[in-house]
């Protein structure tokens, strides 16, 4: 039963994240004007016409998952009211409307998990607990004070703070605190052998939870997707670097998302029986990550992929000549066929060699 119910949550999800991608270059394309044939809910073939509004079939396809836009004259500029005879900007905007729209979403779902279960500020670094007859608790150290440097450096995260002790095990290490209103130094003589269960300071540190509305976590889940745009583009600096593994890197079919989803659900099951809401919570901010990461990928200068559609259009913006349509066209076919042979790799790789969260 569990299997089934997050199977069902992940396709609904996932299936939403693409209806809302195929929804953008929908909208998008309406305001220029630009006549859409069909809207599809799930894939072809088709399974019967649900309505027509104005000069577009909304239909239900067979393969229950996803769905998709189909323009007018996508493949032919002389098709009068079509997607290649809109002008350079309006076929921009309808291209980039789809990832825009994923990355919104994402901002929306991580809006929401932060409206409802707070958010870590990390630009303040808390003292949670300190270990009886530790070197913190001599030193004078106390549950809330707030760290703000050691050695005299500033602290940028908790990992700085860690990397400082380390460096300085046995040996003497000012650390400035803010306690209240008040700020000191005191020195602490971080140890080499710390009981087990502790660390070198005898303490546990937090950054502390931060409560807002909805409308103030706006900010803070642009913020949130931002991050996580970043760490999409500073994954293969990682991978050359030594710092991640091919295999953390490998790309996944649906199937092996869901496995991904599937473990996380299953680790989480526990928190969530003491606390019902949390699974949302934990849902929520999972597709978040989906979301944003959907629309990056898709502007990615890959043929079929909107980024690899919109790569065609940069010529005709800065040199005001159109690259032929047959040439497009044909550059297209070549990566939609070669973006299925590497889809179906992955997939029979992700039933080989399932993926195993460590």
């Amino acid at each position: 039963m569990i299997f089934s119910n997050n199977l069902l949550v992940f396709i609904l999800a996932l299936s939403f994240l693409l209806f809302t991608h195929e929804l953008g270059h929908f909208l998008i394309g309406k305001l220029f004007r630009i006549e859409a044939e069909e809207f599809g809910f799930g894939y072809p073939p088709r399974l019967t016409r649900l309505f027509r509004w104005g000069k577009t079939d909304f239909t239900l396809n067979w393969i229950p998952f996803g769905a998709f836009v189909r323009f007018k004259g996508e493949d032919d500029p002389n098709s009068e009211g079509g997607f290649y005879a809109a002008n350079k900007w309006q076929r921009l905007g309808t291209l980039l409307a789809g990832p825009a729209m994923n990355i919104l979403v994402g901002i929306i779902l991580f809006s929401l998990v932060i409206a409802r279960a707070g958010y870590a500020n990390t630009d303040v670094i808390r003292i949670a607990e300190i270990a009886p007859d530790s070197p913190a608790a001599d030193a004078g150290m106390l549950p809330g004070d707030q760290l703000l440097m050691v050695n005299g450096q500033p602290l940028e995260d908790m990992s700085a703070v860690s990397a400082v002790v380390k460096a300085n095990l046995d040996q003497p290490v000012t650390i400035t605190l803010l306690r209240d209103t008040e700020e000191f130094t005191l020195t602490v003589i971080p140890r080499s052998n710390p009981p087990e269960g502790q660390g070198a300071m005898g303490i546990v540190m937090e950054y502390p939870i931060e409560y807002h509305t909805f409308l103030e976590s706006i900010p803070l889940g642009a913020q949130t997707a931002w991050h996580q745009i970043r760490e999409l583009f500073s994954l293969p600096g990682q991978l050359a670097r030594g710092e991640i593994s091919s295999e953390e890197l490998r790309p996944l079919s649906p199937k092996g998302l869901y496995d991904v989803y599937d473990q996380v659900r299953e680790s989480e099951q526990a928190s969530e029986q003491a606390q019902p809401d949390l699974a949302f919570l934990n849902i929520a901010w999972f597709f978040a990550i989906i979301s944003t990461a959907l629309g990056i990928s898709n502007l990615l200068p890959i043929p079929a992929l909107d980024g690899g559609r919109i790569l065609f259009i940069l010529p005709e913006i800065f040199l005001g000549k159109r690259v032929p349509s047959k040439y497009e066209n044909a550059i297209h076919m070549v990566g939609y066929m070669a973006l299925l042979v590497l889809m179906a790799y992955i997939f029979m790789q992700d039933f080989i060699n399932p993926i195993v969260l460590p």
